[in-house]
């Protein structure tokens, strides 16, 4: 019985010896994870690198006030080894989101495959941005010419942006004012030709750095609205869209103080 009795414990600390050793080289292993924080915003109304974020020919523009930031998120390289200590850290910071690697970067893809991938997804999002604007103003691309830069910055999340960047440019708030009322306005969402207004990532992870470069506003697709309320600095006002007409009303609305303005 004496034997039974302690033959248990004894076994279970043999067993422990690998468990521990197995959790130590994990400890340093590659796991297929990327680590992402809160990345640099940009102000569409701007510059970026010198230049204009959005120059317009073939139509007179307005001069501005108040900032449109289009908000971005920076993760581990796609050939980056992220080990069991940084994804640990990464669940108990609210300023790291751990996401599969596959997830972030195209599987197999190559680190200049992936950044002629993610360039892509930037192009078709400008023409898409500049489709919608134009499409909302009733002007036509024939006879209004669009140039977006924005150096190396990939992916389609900034279509929103674009597309309220260049409504502000060309018409304001439709009434001889900003459409961002003098506000610094910051913001994330895909858009399509017809003002469609698509979930993106990181959204928590946006809103933290929107707050950080003093946004007060915050516009996040409809759908991420839990996503964006998790980790959202107290007192910054989030507004949900589902497409370019609602963003921009819901602009209007809190420039004007008049309408009602929806909330997460």
């Amino acid at each position: 019985m004496l034997l039974s009795r302690f033959s248990r414990p004894v076994a279970l600390g043999v067993c422990a010896v690998p468990v521990v050793a197995l959790l130590a080289v994990a400890g340093f292993a590659p796991l297929p994870f990327a680590v992402a924080q809160p990345g640099p915003t940009t102000d569409v109304l701007g510059d970026s690198k010198g230049k204009p974020v959005i120059e317009i020919s073939g139509a007179p523009t307005r001069d501005t006030s108040g900032k449109l930031r289009m908000v971005t998120i920076v993760a581990t390289g796609p050939d980056a080894q992220v080990s069991l200590g940084d994804v640990v850290d990464g669940w108990f910071r609210t300023d790291r989101a751990v996401m599969p690697h596959d997830s972030v970067y195209p599987s197999g893809g190559s680190t200049k495959e992936i950044e002629q991938h993610n360039l892509g997804e930037m192009k078709k999002s400008q023409d898409s941005a500049t489709a919608a604007a134009l499409g909302y103003l009733g002007k036509s691309p024939a006879d209004v010419k669009v140039k977006l830069q924005l150096g190396d910055v990939g992916g389609p999340s900034a279509g929103l942006f674009f597309s309220l960047g260049i409504i502000d440019k060309l018409d304001g708030n439709g009434s001889g004012g900003d459409l961002t009322g003098g506000r610094s306005i910051a913001g994330t969402g895909t858009i399509t030709a017809g003002g469609k207004v698509g979930a993106v990532g990181g959204v928590s992870l946006k809103t933290q750095a929107a707050w950080r470069d003093g946004a007060k506003v915050f516009l996040v697709p409809k759908a991420e609205c839990g996503d964006a309320t998790s980790e959202a600095p107290k007192g910054l006002r989030l507004i949900p869209v589902t497409n370019l007409k609602g963003a921009v009303s819901a602009l209007t609305s809190l420039e004007s103080g008049k309408g009602s303005v929806p909330h997460c």
